[in-house]
């Protein structure tokens, strides 16, 4: 799927989490969605393809860990990476990492500059040219 900018799917039952994320990230000039549970989640990411995933661990109807298992498990979102968004202090086991495409994990609270930090590592950086910054 061809498109003009990086697609990343948020999902927190938190709003003001989402609302955080999703600004900072449109603002460096990704295209975002948002859920507000990872069965509303999946079903966004069978149908979009986004480039990213970005879940909160702990959810209702679906946990983080679980969409993250059911994305790799279908094949239109096997290569999808995610970032993990857990409490603080909590850890994931390894062999739950081998089972999903989780490629970062960050604890809460976090930075929105350090969620966008970890985007462009794992998808790449699309400021546009109005919010890059000069040197």
């Amino acid at each position: 799927m061809i498109r003009e900018k990086p697609l990343v799917l948020v999902v927190d039952d938190e709003v003001h989490i989402l609302h955080v994320v999703s600004l900072k990230l449109t603002n460096a000039g990704y295209t975002v969605l948002t859920a507000e549970d990872g069965e509303q989640a999946y079903d966004l990411a069978l149908e979009q393809q986004p480039d990213l995933v970005i879940t909160d661990f702990q959810m209702p109807y679906m946990t983080g860990l679980e969409l993250c298992q059911k994305l790799k498990e279908h094949e239109l979102t096997r290569a999808t990476p995610a970032l993990m968004l857990t409490a603080r202090g909590f850890s994931l086991p390894a062999e739950a990492l081998e089972q999903t495409n989780i490629a970062g994990v960050l604890s809460k609270p976090f930075s929105p500059r350090e969620v966008l930090a970890r985007v462009q590592e794992l998808i790449g950086s699309h400021s546009s040219p109005e919010v890059t910054e000069s040197i």
